[in-house]
């Protein structure tokens, strides 16, 4: 995701606190908890002190990287926070089972850590290339006590959806939340540069996957279900260097809006996330530019972007039995800028 330097109008301001609401009232017990329930694995670090938000993380300028796309984020300088030492859980989850796409690195890790440590079995997608990344997810997510299933694949593909649906459930013995994480994100400075051949990867990382995803889980989700779409700021607040992948965004927050509506009648809630600008591998595979990438998230009042680990709760409550009357929202968490 990139940032934004649009100032919020008074009514994005107030459905921002909206928005932020929904991810104080979930950190509160996820990051403060200081012993873990009895009968479960110890995980994280305990309380975390108060601290100005705008210096709990690392701001830019970002040292100058990149990686062929996809990048593995224990290659990054610094490495993503997902909330590996930080994430205590308090059975939210338990005994829940989730597929999340995306799962080996950034938001969709972060979601799979905190999933595992609220008591979900989890079930990961990515692709050969993430399988590092993949693995030390699963190590996490067994340390945790919970089932961890690595399933790698390409999701531009159909008929890989069907495949990837069929394994989650029958290794994790069923399927309750779905997480439609993966995307794809590259930079370009003009228009003209934008090819056809990237155009269809992102389309297809971004929202076909997602259609194909839903449609491959939906007959087998029973009702109380979740499914949660990542999306991005850039859906109403589109950076002019990733026009593709904007038009996806604003794609997945209109499947969420509409598709919610329809899946009710299932008793299934559907929700978006839209993140502003986040470190993740997204970034450094050709999601920023050069000069984007040292200074991403500096126009943010927070002053640096998000890690990962700071939306980890939000996935949590949106995928909890106590958000039952919350469906077709989408939940912004964007350093400040405002929503939408």
């Amino acid at each position: 995701m990139t940032d934004s330097t649009t100032p919020p109008s008074r009514r994005s301001v107030f459905r921002g606190l909206a928005a932020g609401g929904i991810a104080a009232a979930a950190a509160a017990p996820a990051l403060a908890q200081t012993a873990a329930a009895p009968g479960t694995p110890a995980t994280g670090t305990g309380t975390i002190p108060l601290a100005n938000p705008q210096d709990r993380f690392p701001k830019p300028p970002f040292p100058v990287q990149s990686q062929p796309w996809p990048a593995l984020q224990s290659r990054m300088t610094p490495v993503p926070d997902c909330g590996e030492t930080s994430y205590r859980g308090t059975g939210r989850l338990a005994g829940r089972r989730a597929l999340i796409t995306g799962g080996d690195s950034g938001i969709g890790r972060a979601a799979a850590i905190a999933y595992a440590r609220e008591g979900a079995d989890v079930a990961i997608n990515y692709l050969d290339a993430e399988q590092q990344d993949a693995e030390d997810v699963a190590r996490l997510i067994r340390e945790a006590g919970r089932k961890a299933i690595l399933i790698p694949g390409d999701l531009r593909e159909e008929a890989f959806h069907t495949r990837l649906v069929t394994t989650a459930r029958e290794q994790l013995g069923g399927l309750d939340i779905l997480v439609s994480n993966a995307a794809f994100q590259h930079a370009q400075t003009s228009l003209l540069d934008i090819s056809t051949e990237q155009l269809d990867q992102t389309m297809k990382t971004n929202v076909y996957a997602m259609f194909w995803l839903t449609k491959a889980a939906l007959p087998h989700l029973p009702p109380g279900s979740a499914i949660i779409v990542t999306s991005s700021v850039n859906a109403d607040r589109p950076g002019q260097n990733i026009i593709d992948y904007a038009c996806t965004k604003a794609a997945n927050e209109a499947f969420v809006k509409a598709f919610a509506k329809q899946a009710i009648d299932k008793g299934i809630r559907v929700n978006g996330v839209a993140p502003g600008p986040f470190w993740t591998p997204l970034q450094v595979a050709g999601g920023q530019t050069e000069d984007g990438l040292k200074r991403f998230g500096s126009t943010t009042p927070l002053g640096r972007p998000g890690q990962p680990v700071e939306l980890a709760s939000v996935y949590v409550e949106l995928a909890a039995s106590t958000s039952s009357y919350t469906t077709g929202q989408i939940y912004g968490q964007t350093g400040g800028v405002g929503w939408p």
